[in-house]
């Protein structure tokens, strides 16, 4: 018997940091005879009962000694039941019922009777260990198909401590198939063929979709906006491996992946309430900092439906990820930075009655209700939003007419070609750096003289200006065009006048 050492893996925002777990057994008499050090937070505590429980109802018994591990290194806050398994094993071991073995890592949270729990963040573990040059990673038998994902490592899932027990032992009898993942879920999605009318706001929506704009859709209630931002995400190019597993990722620390759920390949859809929190939408919280709506959004969709109603702090949150592509949240232990590209589709009435500027409808509001709604989102969040949409009523022939007008494969197709062209180009449209903007957003005479008098009657800011370039952008190459023409540069002024009407 002596020091026995196991591996484990802590996840600090989306990625995951190799832990030594290392267990002494010393004769007892003190009055503490567990001891966890290495800045266990109160789970990983009480850890010392569940694993008492748990080896006792497994057959293993539990040594007549004081017991005390060390979670190295010492300078990192350790948090969650993950730890569970690694410190059982290296009790074990330090009893002399297990080999040492410098190949495995593990992580699963202990029941009393042994059984084991899934835990937060096994992908971002995998990753880890094949970083560290292991070979095995034991982990509950839920958390195994998205561990599996990762290549260069032996993910072995098991239900119960007697089973992690042989897998140490014999790792080789262990099965290690799972499932792929799932499909990319597009035929699931609504077609745009329901939406009845709405052309200008269907179109609209391609755009958006070609070049990874957000958008704001404004219109009376029943309008079809929701309807509309539904069904975008069956139009865009479906996630690649790399965006997959970087999904995966964020959705497996946040604890969103389903039981058994292996590589995520539907594209992220995510709508949250409008009573959420500034935690809740960027991320946060109490301890540990977890993945807000706008990262568990990255690669996909976030849909905030009635726009005014979030509290107006909350929205301004948003500024930073629109812009960066990321969140950062700041702590005394150090700053986590989560993935949060996503695209925005925003929605909302003109008014708090929502018939401010319909015809078939008298709005109830008074000129200072309307502005005191509409002042709800500032004018430095409306910049980052490239598309400004109206979307009317629809009249009854349009409600009731055969044709169902386009629908999201002819969309697809279109949206797939001009996102080619950008690839071929290095980046898409949305995501132009400033440096390239000038040089794949040139214009002729016509163009220059149509930018200059939309900056001057608009006031539109130098971001503005940028964004409406690659709004251009991306209009041209669904027209297949090697340059912005000034048709193209007119639509996307177009989709800017919106914001004045009513903010103006």
């Amino acid at each position: 018997m002596g020091l026995f050492r196991t591996r484990t893996a802590a996840v600090f925002g989306i990625d995951a940091h190799l832990i030594d777990v290392e267990v002494d057994l010393y004769p007892s008499g003190s009055a503490r005879d567990f001891i966890t050090v290495g800045m266990p937070d109160v789970a990983v505590r009480e850890s010392r009962e569940r694993i008492k429980s748990a080896l006792m109802n497994s057959g293993f018994g539990y040594p007549a000694k004081a017991v005390t591990i060390n979670l190295a290194p010492a300078n990192v806050r350790k948090e969650g039941a993950g730890f569970d398994l690694p410190m059982a094993l290296g009790i074990l071991g330090a009893t002399g019922a297990l080999k040492v073995s410098d190949h495995h890592a593990f992580a699963g949270e202990l029941s009393l009777d042994g059984t084991l729990r899934p835990v937060r963040g096994a992908l971002s573990m995998a990753v880890c260990a094949r970083k560290s040059g292991l070979r095995y990673l034991v982990v509950p038998k839920e958390n195994a198909p998205e561990a599996a994902v990762v290549e260069g490592i032996r993910v072995l899932g098991v239900r119960h401590l007697a089973e992690a027990v042989a897998a140490l032992r014999s790792p080789d009898e262990f099965s290690a198939e799972y499932p792929a993942g799932d499909a990319d879920g597009m035929d699931s999605i609504p077609d745009f063929a329901d939406v009845r009318g709405q052309t200008t706001a269907k179109r609209a929506c391609e755009v958006a979709a070609a070049g990874g704009h957000n958008v704001l859709l404004v219109g009376p209630p029943g309008s079809g906006k929701t309807m509309l931002a539904r069904r975008l995400a069956g139009i865009l190019p479906p996630l690649d491996f790399a965006e997959a597993l970087e999904t995966t990722q964020i959705h497996s620390v946040a604890g969103q992946l389903a039981p058994g759920a292996g590589l995520l390949r539907r594209l992220p859809f995510r709508s949250p309430h409008h009573t959420v929190s500034d935690a809740g939408l960027i991320g946060g919280g109490s301890g540990m900092p977890r993945p807000g709506e706008a990262s568990l959004a990255h690669n996909g969709v976030l849909f905030l439906d009635e726009l005014p109603e979030f509290a107006r702090n909350v929205l301004e949150q948003l500024r930073q990820p629109l812009e960066e592509g990321a969140v950062s949240i700041a702590r005394t232990s150090g700053t986590m930075r989560f993935p949060a590209r996503f695209m925005l589709i925003a929605a909302m009435n003109p008014c708090p009655c929502g018939y401010f500027g319909d015809p078939g409808r008298e709005c109830r509001c008074t000129g200072a209700i309307i502005q005191r709604y509409l002042g709800k989102i500032s004018g430095p969040l409306l910049d980052r939003i490239d598309l400004h949409v109206e979307v009317p009523a629809v009249p009854y022939k349009e409600l009731r007419a055969n044709d169902a007008g386009v629908t999201s494969e002819g969309m697809r197709e279109r949206v797939l070609a001009a996102r080619a062209r950008q690839q071929a180009r290095g980046f898409y449209n949305a995501t132009l750096p400033p440096a390239q903007v000038r040089p794949f957003c040139q214009l002729d005479d016509a163009g220059e003289r149509t930018l200059e008098l939309a900056m001057r009657k608009m006031g539109l800011s130098a971001r503005a200006h940028d964004r409406l370039l690659k709004v251009a952008r991306t209009i041209a190459d669904l027209d297949c065009a090697e340059r912005v023409q000034s048709k193209h540069l007119a639509e996307a002024i177009q989709y800017r006048s919106l914001d004045r009407s009513y903010w103006g």
